[in-house]
């Protein structure tokens, strides 16, 4: 186009291009090359130095940011010591809360306490920032919102986990039922069919298996069958799961089949499955009616009353 500067329209422009993007791309390459050769040395040198591993992990290199995680775990410590080793009630339910939500950790209650406080610090001064009105009373309200709010996101974040974590397990324990039948009936130890069926339910319920590896666990670890089932039914929070465990307990007590009262209680479990699909399938023409309510009778009363409301705007009707 007339009047406008285009690079590409002399010979001179486009080899003075070309050069700057070759130069600039092997300035790059070779930088790039450096440092990849650096590290490779630098990680080649930690196998023999220690004081070498400790510089690439940055904190012999970083004095601020070594004292930035030691003051992290100082505090950490203290929390653990003040929180974490108290036996008082309201510590047990926290703790049973935690590992119903997955989090085996034994620094989760002290970790759990300081996001409390470091979340109402924090959305307390995101308030102060966004709030409107500096000084008056929906200032000051919308801080202590804030604040309160911060404090109460890690429970309500555990009281999310643990509901998905308990409909995982609600869901997948028919299916675990079942596979357990299939086991005991090819003659598999309940040991075995424990560990058998764990690692069948791996991609569809990671929660249960995992849950039911640890059970594994513990029997190898030297806990009876009992005992490793109750632990089980704890981790799960389900009632079916309790069931179970003094399911298995009286079977063993009694002396009575084991396969008869698994395939038993598994068909129990695919009853209660199937109960709660009809009822939820009940149940949704009365959650429909709300919406439908709100957000398809009034569309239906526009498109029957607008001709209506239009004749007698435009007198159509006269």
């Amino acid at each position: 186009m007339t009047g406008e500067f285009n690079i590409f329209a002399d010979p001179e422009s486009i080899l003075l291009t070309l050069t700057v993007f070759l130069a600039t791309a092997i300035l790059t390459f070779v930088m790039m090359a450096t440092i990849r050769v650096h590290g490779a040395i630098r990680r080649r040198s930690a196998g023999i130095n220690p004081k070498v591993a400790a510089e690439i992990g940055g904190f012999a290199s970083h004095p601020q940011r070594k004292s930035g995680a030691t003051a992290a775990q100082r505090i950490a410590d203290y929390a653990q010591k003040h929180f974490g080793e108290s036996d008082s009630k309201d510590m047990k339910v926290l703790r049973k809360r935690l590992i119903l939500a997955g989090i085996y950790d034994p620094r989760a209650v002290a970790l759990f306490f300081l996001a409390r406080v470091a979340l109402a610090v924090g959305f307390g001064a995101a308030a102060m920032v966004f709030a409107p009105g500096e000084g008056n009373s929906i200032y000051w309200l919308t801080i202590g919102a804030g604040g309160m709010l911060g404090y109460a996101a890690p429970s309500l974040y555990l009281d999310r986990r643990i509901a998905s974590r308990r409909d995982e397990h609600r869901a997948g324990f028919p299916d675990f039922m079942d596979l357990l039948v299939v086991c005991a009936d090819a003659g598999l130890s309940m040991e075995a069919a424990l560990d058998r069926v764990g690692r069948e339910l791996a991609d569809s319920y990671p929660s249960l298996c995992a849950n039911i590896h640890m059970a594994n666990l513990e029997i190898r670890a030297g806990r009876t069958m009992t005992e490793a089932l109750e632990h089980l039914a704890d981790r799960l929070g389900l009632e079916e799961a309790k069931s179970f465990a003094t399911l298995i307990q009286q079977s063993e007590e009694l002396g009575s089949s084991v396969t008869d009262a698994l395939r038993v209680y598994s068909d129990d479990m695919r009853h209660k499955r199937l109960s709660r699909a009809e009822e939820k399938a009940y149940s949704l023409p009365a959650k429909l009616s709300l919406p439908m309510m709100i957000c398809i009778f009034p569309v239906i009363f526009v498109v029957i009353l607008l001709p209506v409301v239009v004749r007698l705007m435009t007198g159509g009707f006269g």
